[in-house]
């Protein structure tokens, strides 16, 4: 998945809303998580593609409802997706070969939690000095080890492993005050 800021995705959100020819960005940055989340409950590969377009028609159909409170696009997309797939498997005849696993509330709870703290993550890190930002999303979104990162930057790998603990320090910092403030 591209990673954007909330702020950006933000300014994505009310651009589509604006203009719904704009939501093809949203679109594109959401996709593959759906699909894959689909995919993961519907084992029929035509199946989890039409679902996923009612998806994405649903979220362009009520984008104008949708209202900005600080939780990831993706969230109100998933929810949408557990909905779709709910009304998918009920209306399953018994003997069909078509498997759909289980999409209980605790499934859907969980994958919204998940992706509340992968926002709160990605939030603590566009907090962090451009430096260690940069080197938190080389080690760990590009999963680079610490000698390409070292050439890339042109610092020496101490310097890097200096830079990666002051970050995950500090991002351990601005997580816990976040989730005690």
């Amino acid at each position: 998945m591209n990673q954007v800021s909330e702020t950006d995705e933000r300014l994505l959100i009310e651009a589509a809303q604006q203009d719904p020819s704009r939501f093809a960005e949203l679109y594109e940055l959401h996709f593959q998580r759906i699909y894959a989340y689909i995919s993961r409950r519907v084992r029929d590969r035509a199946e989890t593609q039409d679902l996923t377009a009612y998806v994405f028609q649903q979220a362009l159909a009520n984008l104008e409802k949708f209202t900005w409170r600080g939780a990831p696009f993706s969230s109100w997309l998933f929810r949408i997706a557990a909905n779709a797939i709910a009304d998918y498997a009920r209306k399953l005849p018994r003997e069909s070969n078509v498997e759909v696993s289980p999409t209980s509330t605790t499934d859907t709870e969980t994958d919204f939690e998940a992706s509340e703290r992968r926002a709160c993550v990605y939030q603590a890190i566009d907090l962090l000095p451009h430096d260690q930002r940069r080197v938190i999303i080389m080690r760990f979104a590009d999963e680079k080890s610490i000698r390409e990162i070292a050439e890339e930057l042109g610092r020496s790998e101490g310097a890097v492993k200096q830079l990666q603990f002051r970050a995950l320090e500090n991002l351990r910092g601005n997580i816990s005050e976040k989730a005690n403030g």
